[in-house]
């Protein structure tokens, strides 16, 4: 289901008060002060998103409630995979090969780390398939960002790569990235993992 067809969950001052275990002045001088990120309503009342909610705690070290963390992880968008890979030919080969292959999904291409972090904020894919050889950007840091962020809602993320992977950047990957596959890519391969990802997803075991 597409992002635009669910509700969005939004808080109160009051609710974020509430989470927080503060009293609902100090959620309102969040706010006023620019810390916490909101909007107001035509009467004059805060609302705060909850990925915004999320990063504020996050950010401050304290504890993400599961009710938020649900919340976010029902917000991504299962049926949207982004690409990110700077070599153009590949990328768009990416896009024919899914849309073939696997017809239901959206597919999103960036072609940098910029474009990329644009689109896992406006789009909220579920599967994220990462060159991590990106021009001015660390990938294997922005896999690290990607699967850490909780206003994200913890996508899949497959990296791709035509490099060595040295040593100490082997951890990144197990503990990070959900698969990944050397390049020239076998396709065969490309698609059995993401139907194995698929299955957590059907099966509600990943949300």
């Amino acid at each position: 289901m597409a992002k635009n067809e669910r509700k969005i969950r939004i808080f109160s001052a009051l609710e974020v008060a509430n989470i927080c275990g503060v009293v609902n002045q100090t959620a309102i001088n969040w706010i006023r002060n620019g810390h916490l990120k909101a909007f107001t309503t035509p009467g004059g009342q805060y609302r705060v998103y909850a990925e915004d909610l999320s990063s504020f705690l996050d950010k401050r070290g304290m504890r993400i409630p599961d009710e938020v963390t649900n919340i976010l992880k029902r917000d991504i968008d299962w049926d949207t995979m982004l690409i990110v890979d700077d070599d153009r030919e590949l990328n768009d080969l990416l896009k024919r090969w899914v849309e073939k292959k696997l017809p239901k999904y959206r597919i999103i291409q960036a072609y940098d780390g910029f474009e990329a972090g644009k689109e896992l904020i406006a789009s909220k894919p579920g599967f994220i398939i990462l060159d991590i050889d990106l021009p001015g950007i660390d990938g294997y840091e922005l896999c690290r960002k990607i699967k850490e962020d909780p206003s994200l809602g913890k996508p899949f993320v497959i990296i791709i790569t035509g490099l060595d992977i040295p040593k100490e950047r082997k951890d990144v990957i197990s503990n990070w990235a959900d698969a990944y596959l050397a390049k020239p890519l076998n396709f065969n391969s490309l698609a059995s993992e993401i139907l194995e990802l698929e299955k957590k997803v059907v099966e509600k075991a990943y949300i």
